[in-house]
């Protein structure tokens, strides 16, 4: 299935869109792949920066585009310093939305809950408590803020309800997103706990619940496979597949031997996963009931990330390395090693997901600038951008608006071009 079709079979599962829409973490489907051919290449603090609006807080969040409406969430009371974080109870998550000018219309503020937050230490400080992506289906938005909870808004800024997931929280923090799904908002909330849960748009109710989540920081890849919808998501030595819409166990293969972060992508019903701390990526065809590892697990190579996330283009998936600076091109037929290449200068580390538009692929670093790489199993960088006004840090990843590129940092929102 090309993703012409795949994003034709996505559409089935939510409520119409505008084409010119990034309604979810990594936009449609999911896959991190801009349907706009134009977007810029290079960029600096004095080009290509159509405006910039301060945050009123960090975050690891991707910011999303619906109609003329531009959403991202963030934090602030807590969590800001590590030398000296301050008191968990003043935390607040918000839920920020601004016009596509950068003009900022409303804000919303979620606090914390009466809950034992993880303290601002290690992992949780590496992307804070605002790393899940809201999701919109044109009327309303998702925001998913761990043992916080679901809550959602309408467009207007009205908190429509407010759903647990569960209270858990773990040293490495809450950072899957929400996906939708027909009537339905699907969460991983493995480290809540440890259950993927469906949960009603109207009024947050849980619909279904699957436990077996474990280990799991991935976001839920939503398919069409030969007329059957179903929601994969990757777990700790499992990729599964459930209906999204009883939450049915459809079928299940043998996966990632650790926990896993990257989110999936996917093309011609074939599902890529990588992950885990030995760097694994496989290829499993979707599909089938029960163990279908004999039948559908395609190929395994040792090579991945644990943390970006990959994308597919044109029979080949690339992906970037989180800490050692390397990006990767690999067969999507065969998993062969097509490039292993270095970025120019050193990335150092990469959170944010590999993002496509135009034939090039954009790798967003967290603290040395976004790397621009042509789309070919050939390697060539093409361009390496930097603003150096902000050294604060970028963990999100990007999204496409109207021939531009909205990039956010733990200080501003950047809406890169012309």
């Amino acid at each position: 299935m090309s993703h012409r079709y795949l994003f034709a079979a996505l559409g089935l599962l939510v409520p119409a869109l505008g084409a010119a829409d990034w309604p979810q973490f990594r936009g449609p489907g999911g896959l991190g792949v801009a349907a706009d051919k134009s977007l810029p290449v290079t960029w600096s603090d004095k080009s290509n920066i159509a405006w910039k609006t301060d945050l009123p807080g960090p975050g690891s969040s991707s910011p999303i585009v619906v109609g003329d409406k531009i959403l991202v969430t963030c934090y602030s009371g807590y969590g800001l310093d590590q030398n000296d974080p301050g008191e968990p109870k003043n935390l607040k998550r918000h839920l920020v939305c601004l016009d596509r000018q950068g003009k900022i219309n409303w804000q919303r503020d979620v606090a914390a809950p009466n809950i034992d937050e993880t303290p601002f230490r290690g992992f949780q400080a590496l992307h804070g408590y605002a790393s899940s992506t809201p999701v919109c289906d044109g009327s309303s938005v998702y925001c998913f803020f761990g043992a916080a909870g679901v809550v959602a808004f309408d467009l207007a800024g009205k908190q429509l309800w407010t759903s647990s997931v569960g209270a858990k929280v773990h040293n490495w923090g809450s950072g899957t997103s929400p996906v939708l799904a027909g009537d339905f908002v699907i969460v991983n909330a493995s480290a809540e706990s440890g259950a993927l849960v469906a949960l009603d748009k109207k009024d947050g109710s849980a619909v279904w619940k699957q436990a077996g989540m474990e280990w799991s920081w991935t976001t839920p890849l939503l398919i069409d496979v030969q007329g059957r919808k179903q929601a994969v998501v990757s777990v700790y030595n499992v990729l599964r597949a459930f209906d999204p819409k009883t939450g049915k166990d459809l079928w299940h293969c043998e996966g990632l031997p650790d926990y896993v972060c990257p989110s999936l992508t996917a093309a011609d019903d074939v599902v890529f996963a990588i992950g885990a701390r030995d760097n694994t990526a496989i290829a499993v065809r979707a599909g089938g009931a029960g163990d279908v590892t004999a039948t559908n697990l395609l190929w395994t190579a040792k090579r991945g990330s644990n943390v970006s996330s990959p994308l597919h283009h044109e029979g080949h998936l690339y992906w970037a390395h989180e800490g050692r600076g390397i990006v990767y091109c690999a067969n999507a037929k065969t998993g062969k090693i097509e490039y292993e290449k270095r970025l120019d200068p050193d990335a150092n580390r990469i959170y944010a997901s590999a993002f496509l538009a135009g034939g090039k692929i954009y790798y967003v670093s967290r603290n040395h600038g976004t790397y621009v790489i042509d789309a070919k199993p050939e390697f060539k960088q093409i361009a390496h951008n930097v603003i150096a006004s902000d050294p604060s840090v970028f963990n999100g990843s990007p999204a496409a608006m109207d021939g531009k590129m909205l990039l956010r940092s733990d200080r501003r929102l950047y809406c890169i071009g012309n």
